[in-house]
């Protein structure tokens, strides 16, 4: 019923004391002798944590069972249902120790009903095995990071079609290289090079962000394959692109709809259109899920180094093949070269943080956002990459199918206009930690 929609349901980590740091949960479980438990505490910002549009919410809550170790050792998770479920599958009496205790007054997102919610001696079932429940809770937390970069990639993409419907429609100046709509009182502001600028960047992005998209969606679908090597190399590469496709496309959809509202000029910052709250609705996607500093430091301090390197190396390898295989004189060299050229940077990056961070962790930390973003650039390098090859392909067939020269004109902005951008990245990166840690904290 939760996987057809008739019931809904949430993930119960967070409390007014912690956060990121789980481990300083209070919420505590207390076993009833028949298998069930008394689950009592305070969870705040509870994406749909109460509403009437589905017949039951079933609540997944973080606790701590009494006795259990301090610490995310000792914590587990327990189902928790808004009304309890009978034995032949009907709704039975509410449950009335979970309940809401308050709405959120939010930015955006206000279609999602954001609760404080509060149990006392609500009954629940332990979900696993004791003192385990991390490990569990961060299988859907790995989901619904891949969904918020979904998200933030998707109010992009919107924002960034709502910001071509209005230029071409609004009429404002002329071209400066003459009329173009000598019939109408002034041409539409497609015209203009800078708004071509914000348009070209945010379609580089959204066509870029949705070809990573769907090849971290066919690694999701490898890590099943029956051949074992396969489906390792798919597990190593969704561990590892995980945080960058959370992080970058998050970072990156905020962005693409600053960038709408920037077209839209003075309408956009009314709520007479839609950009006002496709950039107040992108906002939440940069820090729920693991706000993007967090992803960051689980790029470099987690994935980077899991199985000795295993995952970032075959990245490499898988890149510097499709260079090799693509290389040459041919009409996509910009492309492969780009790729080339963000490939090295991330592989200095790399080396950099592998002689930097272990001397200092905070170098770590303080370069980790700039190499997600190296990471991300380089990963939309090779999605690019791969469809200019597709695209080309189609055009020395004989194709006049207008899709596949704009999908070269695209990615031609991205090479020469967006991935410049891997170099100061790297120099910032390469700062290390000095520059952000010597003023002291009451400086600030």
């Amino acid at each position: 019923k939760m996987a057809t929609g008739e019931w809904g349901g949430t993930m119960n980590l967070t409390e007014p004391q912690c956060g990121t740091d789980l481990g300083l949960i209070r919420t505590k479980a207390v076993p009833n002798g028949d298998g069930s438990y008394n689950i009592t505490g305070q969870k705040i910002w509870i994406s749909s944590g109460e509403h009437d549009f589905t017949d039951n919410i079933i609540h997944l809550v973080l606790a701590r069972i009494e006795g259990a170790p301090a610490g995310i050792k000792g914590i587990s998770l327990f189902v928790v249902p808004k009304v309890f479920v009978n034995e032949d599958g009907s709704l039975g009496e509410r449950n009335v120790g979970a309940a809401c205790a308050g709405l959120e007054h939010k930015m955006g997102i206000h279609g999602n009903a954001t609760c404080v919610m509060a149990y006392e001696n609500a009954k629940g079932w332990l979900v696993g095995t004791e003192n385990k429940g991390m490990a569990a809770m961060f299988v859907m937390m790995n989901e619904a990071r891949l969904g918020t970069g979904l998200q933030g990639l998707s109010i992009g993409t919107a924002a960034y079609q709502a910001a071509v419907e209005f230029a071409h429609d609004r009429l404002q100046g002329r071209s400066l290289t003459g009329p173009k709509s000598p019939e109408l009182p002034a041409d539409s502001i497609m015209v203009h090079p800078d708004v071509r600028r914000m348009l070209l960047e945010a379609r580089a992005f959204v066509e870029g962000g949705q070809a990573f998209t769907l090849w971290t969606a066919l690694q999701a679908d490898l890590q099943h394959s029956n051949d074992e090597a396969e489906a390792q190399k798919a597990r190593d590469y969704m561990g590892l692109i995980t945080p960058v496709l959370k992080a970058y496309l998050t970072d990156k959809g905020f962005h693409v709809a600053s960038l709408a509202m920037q077209v839209h000029g003075g309408s956009g910052y009314t709520e007479h259109f839609a950009a006002s709250q496709y950039l107040r609705d992108a906002r939440i996607t940069m820090i729920y899920e693991g706000a993007n500093g967090i992803q960051a430091l689980d790029l470099v301090g987690r994935k980077l180094p899991a199985n000795g390197g295993r995952a970032i190396m075959t990245w490499f390898a898988d890149i510097d093949a499709f260079v090799s295989e693509n290389g040459g004189e041919t009409p996509i060299k910009p492309f492969v070269d780009g790729l080339t050229d963000a490939k090295k940077k991330l592989q200095e990056g790399t080396m950099w943080l592998m002689q930097n961070g272990m001397q200092n962790p905070d170098n770590a930390g303080a370069a980790s956002t700039d190499y997600l973003h190296i990471f991300g650039l380089t990963a939309l390098a090779y999605m690019w990459a791969q469809m200019a090859k597709a695209a080309q392909a189609q055009v020395d067939a004989g194709s006049t199918d207008p899709f596949y020269a704009n999908k070269l004109m695209t990615g031609r902005y991205f090479v020469e206009r967006i991935l410049p951008d891997t170099g100061a990245h790297l120099v910032k990166m390469k700062t290390g930690a000095e520059v952000l840690m010597q003023m002291p904290a009451e400086a600030f």
